[in-house]
């Protein structure tokens, strides 16, 4: 597949050689030639100067042959208006998503229309989720974390309980899988627990908050 990267930062980079080692086609288009110099030895997609909000620059970038753009720089506002630039005038362009560097701009962002990714907020969710429990730890985000999907370790409190009794007074979270002895499978919510076993659920961000409460107050029981 083409893609186009826009910003040669440091996560431009990485994104632009990820998408070569998958055996992508890649260009890299930045207004500084220096930010060339990011990319890994190993890469060996184009680079293209030049101002992106330039017609001339997207055509030399080809974005008429394009299959995604991700617009990736540290400018919300730029990556908005290159975003919104390229699908009204490249509509064969079928993923534009664009890279919302300060969470306070992303309501600007949304009000475009566009599929956002939020390094910061995402990266900072991470951390947080580390230093409370490492125990329990995200495997999947949907949109910009607005539902996630989380594997928790039972512990000793839960055993022989019922999935229902863990997950009771806590709106907003479904279970999706448990694993017990490596094998998963899609539990029913009577079925009971025991220590060891991993948890799968899905979960909106006041559902887990109120979940994590929950298995706190477990262990200080």
């Amino acid at each position: 597949m083409n893609f186009i990267v826009v910003g040669c930062g440091r996560f431009g980079a990485e994104l632009a050689y990820r998408l070569f080692s998958n055996g992508h086609q890649v260009v890299v288009v930045d207004s500084s030639p220096q930010t060339f110099n990011r990319l890994h030895p190993d890469f060996r997609g184009r680079t293209v100067v030049g101002d992106s909000l330039s017609a001339d620059t997207l055509s030399r970038a080809a974005a008429d042959k394009a299959d995604g753009v991700a617009i990736v720089t540290n400018s919300d506002t730029l990556n908005a208006v290159i975003g919104h630039t390229i699908r009204v005038h490249y509509p064969n362009v079928k993923q534009v998503i664009v890279r919302n560097y300060d969470p306070a701009m992303r309501g600007m962002l949304e009000a475009f229309g566009l599929q956002i990714v939020s390094s910061t907020a995402w990266g900072a969710e991470r951390v947080q989720e580390l230093l409370i429990d490492p125990s329990f730890r995200t495997v999947f985000s949907a949109g910009n974390g607005e539902v996630e999907m989380y594997e928790m370790f039972i512990s000793e409190k839960w055993d022989g309980m019922t999935i229902a009794s863990l997950l009771e007074g806590c709106g907003g979270i479904v279970c999706a899988a448990l694993t017990r002895a490596g094998r998963a499978e899609l539990p029913s919510p009577n079925a009971k627990l025991q220590k060891g076993d991993v948890l799968t659920v899905s979960a909106t961000l006041e559902g887990v908050k109120s979940l994590r409460a929950k298995l706190q107050e477990g262990k200080e029981a």
